[in-house]
């Protein structure tokens, strides 16, 4: 901030002028030569606002897909946004995390190098918590994983590999693989700690508790693919897609892994509730159903299936005899 005059001095300069031993023209020069641009060599900003916009709007859709992909993981309300995007050197990164914390790495093939994705502890214990039965609740002191927990969140930090994946898509075509998660920051040296990186910080909330995720991105990794981030191939590529059979595939493929209940009726019986009261262990309820008969066979109560029963390897198994096509 600059130096507040006085009224004294505000009158001495005022003179100066008037009397002509201080001239306009020197000051404004002295003014302009004052005007330096600082630059931190240790920090230098490799990306135009061009390629921080683009790279921006693609982990907007990335928190997007990671959004919909943990609420139905974990059943619960998920919400992921971005709140900001920065260039510093991976040391810096490495110095402002928690010990311990959870730092998930993954290569991104067919570039070289490593991504690492970090969640804050407390997120870590929440998405645990849910997944072994409890409401997502976080523990009240940070403490390292254990062994069992460590295998839950690296089932967890898996599932991040479609979301990269479609993220990316839009810029290049990336097969995303889990490579090793680590507890401690300091053991995590994926590049030289000098090198710059990208930072991506998403806040995370899941029901009430709310933490950050941190995306690093070496600029060594994604130095090959500058040429491609920016708006135009952004809006091409995504208007294109938008329009391409290989969306219509993706979908198809997603639908292809969903969950569905199969049933399969044995038979069916009525009795009165007497009868219901009166039931003692050895009773028998005659079904409706024929020995040889075909068994009702229901996807998410439609009927699709009939077939006969069976045993494969001393367990209870159905063999489909006919396809039942309706509608």
């Amino acid at each position: 901030m600059a130096d507040v005059l006085s009224q004294s001095e505000i009158d001495a300069l005022l003179e100066a002028l008037s009397s002509g031993s201080i001239k306009v023209e020197e000051v404004i020069s002295d003014e302009k030569k004052k005007k330096v641009k600082p630059y931190d060599f240790r920090r230098p900003n490799k990306l135009s606002k061009d390629q921080t916009r683009t790279l921006t709007m693609l982990h907007e859709n990335f928190a997007r897909l990671v959004t919909t992909a943990f609420s139905t993981y974990l059943r619960t309300m998920v919400r992921a946004q971005v709140v900001s995007i920065g260039q510093m050197n991976y040391d810096e990164f490495v110095k402002s995390l928690h010990n311990p914390t959870v730092m998930t790495i993954y290569s991104l093939r067919p570039l070289d190098g490593n991504m690492v994705i970090e969640i804050q502890p407390q997120l870590a214990f929440v998405i645990v918590d849910r997944l072994l039965g409890g409401f997502g609740y976080s523990v009240e002191k940070i403490r390292e994983l254990t062994d069992v927990e460590q295998t839950v969140i690296k089932r967890v930090m898996a599932r991040m590999i479609p979301p990269i994946k479609e993220a990316w898509q839009v810029v290049v075509e990336l097969n995303p693989a889990f490579e090793s998660i680590e507890l401690n920051p300091l053991f995590t040296q994926i590049i030289p700690p000098t090198d710059m990186i990208v930072l991506i910080t998403l806040e995370v909330r899941i029901s009430e508790a709310f933490g950050l995720m941190n995306v690093c991105l070496p600029f060594a990794v994604i130095e090959p693919i500058l040429d491609r981030l920016n708006a135009q191939v952004w809006f091409t590529r995504s208007s294109k897609q938008l329009a391409n059979l290989e969306s219509a595939a993706s979908l198809q493929n997603r639908l292809n892994w969903a969950q569905v209940p199969v049933i399969v009726e044995l038979g069916r019986a009525n009795i009165t509730v007497g009868e219901l009261l009166h039931l003692q262990v050895g009773d028998v309820i005659q079904l409706d159903q024929l020995v040889k008969g075909l068994l009702e066979v229901k996807v998410g109560n439609q009927l699709k299936f009939r077939g006969s029963p069976g045993v494969v390897e001393n367990r209870m198994a159905l063999q489909i005899a006919q396809i039942y096509k309706e509608g």
